[in-house]
């Protein structure tokens, strides 16, 4: 398993890098201590039958700028409120079947989305927006964009680190560039958190393989080897640049969160 998802038997979470067994006609993923309950025989269905609006993050952002799907803005927003005093934040997971819940519900809400404040656990909030995050069919940095990305992080003069990574993130697509700056932004807010206990080294291990990933949709496990260091070297150096320059983003922010 690349990409952590739900057994389509117990619902649990088939964790990255444990071994799956799939369907080839049904796409039905499951673990494999699951395979006597695997039902049959089976009914060939779409693959993301769960989350039939999945797809890269233009298809979630609004029309006009700045480009933030509202789940991302919702999450953030949720968090921001009343989970700044949470130890271990984005590091500690919800339970499971809540985080699949409310990531549906949140999708299939279209732009009314239902409040999250009645969501008891904070933890949950940011599972679903970790999740969302990893569900798009490519990630935030691009597939084409993903070996720039390496190599500005690998650059070791801090200063022209920071260039080769600005000239980077200018080449995002829209969409992809306002989200990682907003994103950015909430970040280094944590960060700065005492109570959460999440610097920017524990925040780049827990989201550089979701924010950076790979560059193919289907890497090699000696790619997958290679690059999961660097995913964490690519978001530890995005939040060593200044906030100013990620507030340049998102400066129409009528419908975000106050910078």
């Amino acid at each position: 398993v690349i990409r952590p998802e739900p057994c389509g038997v117990c619902g649990s979470r088939i964790r990255f890098g444990k071994t799956a067994i799939k369907c080839c006609q049904c796409q039905l993923l499951l673990h494999t201590k699951c395979r006597e309950q695997c039902p049959s025989p089976c009914a060939p269905q779409s693959r993301h039958h769960s989350w039939p609006r999945e797809g890269v993050l233009a298809d979630f952002t609004p029309s006009t700028p700045p480009l933030v799907p509202a789940l991302v803005v919702q999450c953030v927003t949720e968090v921001e409120t009343r989970g700044l005093t949470e130890t271990g934040l984005y590091r500690v997971p919800g339970t499971e079947q809540l985080v699949r819940e409310w990531k549906r519900r949140l999708l299939q809400a279209g732009d009314v989305l239902p409040t999250l404040s009645s969501v008891t656990d904070i933890h949950v909030v940011c599972g679903v927006l970790k999740d969302f995050l990893r569900g798009l069919k490519e990630p935030l940095v691009t597939f084409s964009l993903h070996p720039a990305f390496l190599r500005a992080a690998d650059i070791l003069d801090d200063a022209a680190c920071d260039t080769a990574l600005r000239h980077v993130v200018s080449k995002l697509p829209p969409a992809n560039r306002d989200t990682l700056a907003f994103l950015m932004l909430h970040l280094l807010r944590v960060s700065r958190s005492p109570d959460c206990k999440m610097d920017v080294f524990n925040l780049s291990r827990v989201f550089g393989p979701t924010l950076v990933g790979h560059s193919s949709a289907n890497p090699t496990p000696l790619a997958i080897m290679e690059d999961t260091p660097r995913q964490c070297k690519v978001v530890a150096r995005l939040l060593s640049l200044p906030p100013d320059f990620w507030r340049g983003f998102v400066r129409k922010e009528q419908n975000l969160v106050p910078m």
